[in-house]
């Protein structure tokens, strides 16, 4: 891959892993547009993981609770680390389940631009219906188990290209009546198992053809990444301490009528 489309690359993921308007559609479009069918998968677990130190030094504090808490817990210590550890996790298990049982239509049948489409703006929709009409009463602390089953569930929509990991658990998280800010912050903390795993299945791609090579390519790419990255999470996070989801909903549906008229035309 030539220095361009993984500047390109690494910039709009950057840009939209953690913003409500899907990453991996943007990236599927991406490639159609540049012309290359096939990624390269180092470039891609580079990017991956960029975006991952992005928002762990953006959220250094909650990590820092999450361990604390998981060390207390030797010392029969509950905290509310350990709580926000504990809910992250239950929320994972539904997409690891579904993931793993269904990878092979996940990367065929779920990737089509006219799903893409659909998905874009039918999911824009409803993240912009149920911020609009949800209270915003409640915050993390005030999370239970089955909060954080409702988001794991919901997260397994993300699966289908289009949907938005961020912009699905976010919803969820407003259905739930949470404030907007911490709807981002759960949603930002829950990518960081999501990311692991998906640089794991990539890493298990790449092993058998000879393993993973430190690259400058890849190093331009993660850093590139965690930089945009980085900017993109305390914007949006700055905005939501008074506005609302309301342009990344009109962005979704901007961009899923545009596509469809481009899928049907």
């Amino acid at each position: 891959m030539t220095l361009f489309p993984i500047v390109v690359l690494a910039i709009v993921q950057g840009l939209t892993e953690f913003l409500p308007v899907s990453s991996s559609s943007h990236l599927v479009l991406l490639s159609k547009i540049v012309g290359q069918p096939e990624q390269d998968l180092i470039i891609v677990i580079a990017i991956h993981l960029g975006t991952l130190l992005a928002v762990i030094v953006y959220f250094w504090q909650d990590i820092w609770e999450m361990l604390a808490g998981l060390t207390g817990l030797f010392a029969r210590r509950k905290g509310p680390g350990l709580r926000l550890l504990i809910y992250l996790l239950v929320a994972t298990v539904p997409v690891v389940i579904v993931g793993y049982f269904g990878l092979r239509y996940i990367n065929t049948v779920f990737r089509h631009v006219e799903v893409i489409a659909w998905t874009t703006l039918i999911f824009g929709l409803v993240l912009g219906l149920t911020d609009r009409l949800c209270m915003t009463v409640r915050r993390i602390e005030h999370m239970n188990y089955a909060g954080a089953l409702f988001i794991g569930l919901a997260q397994v929509l993300a699966l289908v290209s289009g949907t938005s990991r961020a912009g699905i658990t976010m919803t969820a998280c407003r259905f739930l009546g949470m404030e907007r800010r911490d709807s981002a912050r759960f949603s930002m903390l829950l990518a960081i198992p999501a990311i692991l795993g998906s640089a794991a299945l990539i890493g298990l791609q790449i092993h058998p053809a000879g393993g993973i090579a430190l690259r400058p390519d890849a190093l331009l790419a993660a850093a590139l990444a965690f930089f945009v990255a980085l900017a993109a999470i305390a914007l949006m996070m700055r905005w939501l301490v008074h506005g609302s989801f309301a342009p990344f909903v009109l962005y979704r549906v901007v961009l899923g009528a545009g596509l469809l008229y481009w899928v049907y035309s």
